[in-house]
């Protein structure tokens, strides 16, 4: 069957309508082959564009579809669709919020718990989150006027330095300056001073250096003798020797040895202070009488005989006989 040019041109016009309206409402945010569900809302003043955001706990679900103002309630309508496949109840809200600092609005459904099922073309409840910009809006008045306020007080602050800076009393800060400069004056004067008895040392301070890094190194040399002595086999040599005076204490203590036996024998103790005695008694005897110990004779006479008194003991034969 032949198409006449009449009917190709017909069906060329009403597919170039159709991609026209399609077109349209897809730049209005409308798409004709979606199949979301579509709910209302009203507010006090229109502060929306077509296909806006439209989100659920920050989760984008959906576009305002239209916007029309109602002249009998003096409200704005707002239609938006949102996916068919989110469930919320009748009771869940619609929030006017700004998305972002430099303007731009969107819906957040904020859902609520219910008994029914929200369904397309139902009515929603609607708020109006107050943004960034309104709260300072309403809020500059008293904003400005702690400004105000703190621009007196930076004021009063600025006439108190300036009274600071030109006081001349003692208490001013010219006369606080003043005074540090005399102190870094005399400062540099001191300093000069102590250049000038480092320049008038400086024989005496490079021989003092000279006399410690000698002794520096005598030191360095004491140090490095001190490292190659063997201590340790000095120690245990040491150890040794307390170990053997030990066991000879031990004897001594214990009675064992010569050495023992004068510690601890009593008898010999008693019997050396008896002989001490016995000595010094004998010396002091020699010392009073030495004829009894010490006889000398040129002619060969026969040495008298004393008795414990010193007194002469004559021999019975030399003695006369009594008649």
């Amino acid at each position: 069957m032949k198409i006449s040019r009449e009917v190709k041109t017909a069906i060329l016009v009403i597919a170039g309508i159709i991609l026209m309206v399609f077109l349209f409402n897809y730049l209005k945010g409308i798409n004709l082959l979606d199949n979301n569900a579509e709910y209302h809302t009203r507010f006090d003043y229109n502060a929306l564009d077509t296909s806006a955001g439209v989100t659920i706990k920050g989760n984008r679900i959906g576009k305002v579809s239209n916007i029309q103002y109602d002249p009998k309630t003096g409200k704005t309508i707002v239609s938006f669709s949102v996916d068919k496949n989110i469930k919320f109840s009748t009771n869940s809200r619609v929030r006017l919020y700004e998305t972002g600092l430099m303007g731009g609005n969107g819906l957040a459904i904020i859902p609520e718990p219910g008994d029914t099922i929200a369904k397309s073309g139902d009515f929603l409840k609607s708020e109006i989150e107050p943004g960034l910009i309104r709260t300072l809006t309403q809020n500059f008045s008293g904003i400005s006027g702690n400004l105000g306020t703190t621009l007196q007080s930076a004021d009063t602050l600025m006439v108190n330095l300036n009274k600071l800076v030109i006081d001349d009393s003692e208490q001013g800060l010219k006369s606080a300056i003043a005074e540090l400069k005399t102190t870094i004056e005399s400062f540099n004067r001191l300093s000069g001073n102590i250049n000038s008895l480092v320049v008038k040392n400086d024989a005496d301070l490079s021989a003092a250096i000279k006399n410690f890094n000698k002794v520096s190194s005598n030191l360095a040399t004491v140090s490095d003798d001190l490292k190659d002595i063997k201590i340790s086999e000095s120690i245990a040599k040491l150890e040794n020797t307390l170990e053997s005076v030990n066991a000879l204490m031990a004897e001594v203590k214990n009675g064992n040895g010569t050495l023992g036996k004068l510690m601890t024998d009593e008898d010999l103790y008693n019997n050396l202070e008896g002989a001490s005695k016995q000595l010094e008694q004998l010396l002091q005897d020699f010392k009073l009488n030495p004829k009894r110990y010490v006889h000398f004779s040129v002619f060969g006479k026969k040495a008298s005989k004393f008795d414990a008194e010193g007194n002469i003991i004559e021999d019975q034969k030399t003695q006369p006989k009594e008649d």
